[in-house]
């Protein structure tokens, strides 16, 4: 933290596309799991885990406040999972920003289905109560031999109950599958299963994005020798069989993620038909369909 900037940054500093123009408040560094084999955001020295003091954080939450903190709309509790962090000490970071940033009328944060074991439905209907409105999870497949290979520490069921226990607390939840995840071997049943966990989930967002591998795979590689990569076809395939198998009545779908080829979005189920039409239209005319140029796609 510095004299001119109310909060302490520890690069690199990632946020869910949809919290672009949100405050983003680190109450932790880090994530406290790590391990999945695909995701290299918090892999830096820096990034080990750890809870931020909480005086620190009620502290960036008041300065910001005092240098045009009524500016703020939506606020970001980073890093990889801020509800590890108590309930008692959420409360009291939710309680600064109504108090201290009074036009945020949103909180949002990422969460692991592993820290929801630990808290009740009553607690999370306090979080939300008190601001938190929206979390992010990353189911990435509701498959449990894709979940046990890429080290995610869930299965179909961990995933499935921490999403009914937001979703009873009434918090909105924007759940994100990792499409070309099982590779060639597992690409029906990572589709299938996936589709059977948002099913049973119904949550209120979807999002799906294309798995990259930015250090070559030598993590994901080590875990999973004789993994395969989808081929472009290949991952319009699977997304084709994910989107048939879906029955959503009312779930805000995107894949429009930066590692995305073909940019997808709508109304689950009102524009299953649409979407479907788009991508099979990929994979039999690829010509007639607007794809991202390959040097577009990244994280």
């Amino acid at each position: 933290m510095s004299q001119s900037s109310p909060i302490r940054y520890v690069e690199p500093v990632f946020r869910p596309p949809s919290e672009a123009d949100s405050l983003i408040l680190p109450v932790t560094d880090g994530c406290s799991w790590n391990k999945c084999t695909f995701c290299e955001m918090y892999t830096a020295p820096q990034k080990r885990f750890r809870a931020r003091d909480e005086g620190e954080v009620l502290d960036s939450i008041r300065r910001t406040g005092e240098s045009g903190g009524d500016q703020a709309r939506r606020v970001f509790l980073a890093d990889g999972d801020a509800l590890v962090l108590p309930t008692r000490r959420l409360l009291a970071y939710l309680e600064a920003i109504r108090t201290q940033l009074p036009g945020v009328h949103r909180v949002s944060s990422y969460c692991l289905a592993r820290n929801l074991k630990r808290k009740s439905v009553s607690e999370l209907t306090e979080l939300c109560d008190a601001g938190l409105t929206l979390v992010y999870l990353g189911a990435e497949s509701g498959d449990d031999a894709v979940l046990a290979r890429v080290h995610k520490g869930e299965d179909f069921e961990s995933t499935r109950a921490a999403l009914d226990k937001l979703g009873a607390a009434g918090i909105r939840r924007s759940v994100m599958i990792i499409n070309g995840l099982g590779g060639e071997s597992l690409t029906v049943q990572h589709a299938e299963n996936s589709a059977r966990l948002i099913n049973a989930a119904q949550p209120e967002y979807l999002s799906t994005l294309v798995l990259t591998l930015n250090d070559g795979g030598a993590r994901y590689l080590a875990a999973w020798p004789d993994w395969q990569a989808l081929s472009q076809t290949s991952l319009f395939r699977e997304m084709e069989r994910f989107l048939s198998a879906l029955e959503l009545r009312r779930t805000i779908f995107r894949s429009d993620h930066a590692s995305n080829w073909l940019v997808l979005k709508g109304t689950l189920g009102v524009d299953k038909a649409r979407l479907l039409a788009q991508v099979r239209t990929a994979i039999e005319r690829p010509d007639a369909v607007s794809l991202r140029a390959a040097w577009m796609r990244g994280l």
